[in-house]
């Protein structure tokens, strides 16, 4: 590990070892990979040919929380994720700790994620820097209560107070219930544009997959923490998202006793923002 390094980079792959040879050598050290129980060699190669990489084979697919292992491990204050198909530009992190060295209520700092060879603003970044919240004091940039997981650095103490990723979302839109845990906590979240993030993803294999998924983790979030009327409009959307949005809500049915025990409703002020965005990206 990097004596000077203030970051960690935090990467979760399952079976991605190819694209893995590409991303790896341009993560800023220390990085630590979790391998999610992958088929194809991933741990063995990494270690091979990449010696300064800490690798952690969690043994099987934990999904997103998968990461939290990475978190717990990392021996820095912040914590910058990748996915194995992203990375982070040059000077990118440095600056992400200069922010966050200065802003000591900022858990969560959300990146521009450039996407593709064009470097096309992700649609997610776009909404995080036109954010209705405004810019709260002591904050760095626009307000927000979401981010992209290959495109945030948090702080690691509020990250692990906040519980990390759970098993209830398990993966896919994963980030929103995290946000809300930290800002219930009374610790800001913030969209920083000259944070810089690549994400070059492969073609989707599985669009109706991954519609039902949203459906699914849409409904759970809201079981999650939001109000019972939020809950029935997540039913009502899966309902009329044809027959991927039927299949996230018969998939989310099997997760519901562990979301209703684990639920545990927004503070006033925190709902109220994110009624707001609703609101705002609905409408």
């Amino acid at each position: 590990m990097e004596s000077e390094s203030r970051v960690t980079v935090v990467v979760a792959s399952r079976d991605r070892v190819r694209t893995l040879t590409r991303t790896l050598p341009l993560h800023p050290r220390p990085v630590i990979l979790v391998d999610n129980g992958s088929g194809d060699g991933t741990a063995g190669f990494v270690r091979r040919h990449f010696p300064d990489v800490h690798v952690v084979e969690a043994g099987r697919n934990l999904g997103a929380p998968g990461r939290n292992l990475g978190v717990e491990l990392a021996g820095t204050p912040y914590v910058a994720f990748a996915d194995d198909d992203s990375w982070w530009a040059p000077k990118a992190l440095e600056r992400a700790a200069d922010v966050l060295d200065a802003h000591p209520r900022l858990a969560a700092l959300g990146a521009r994620v450039l996407v593709g060879p064009d470097e096309r603003l992700d649609p997610v970044s776009e909404r995080m820097r036109d954010s209705p919240l405004g810019t709260e004091p002591g904050m760095p940039g626009p307000s927000v209560l979401g981010f992209l997981a290959c495109g945030v650095v948090v702080r690691r103490d509020a990250f692990l107070e906040a519980g990390g990723f759970d098993d209830v979302v398990f993966f896919f839109g994963e980030e929103e219930r995290l946000a809300l845990d930290l800002a219930a906590l009374g610790w800001g979240l913030a969209y920083v544009d000259d944070v810089v993030a690549h994400h070059h993803p492969s073609p989707a294999r599985d669009p109706e997959g991954r519609r039902a998924l949203a459906a699914r983790n849409a409904l759970l979030t809201a079981v999650l923490r939001r109000p019972w009327p939020v809950v029935a409009r997540r039913v009502v959307d899966a309902l009329r998202g044809g027959r991927a949005g039927r299949r996230g809500l018969l998939t989310a049915l099997r997760r519901l006793p562990a979301a209703l025990s684990e639920r545990r409703r927004l503070p006033p002020a925190v709902e109220r923002n994110r009624h707001m965005l609703e609101i705002r990206y609905t409408s």
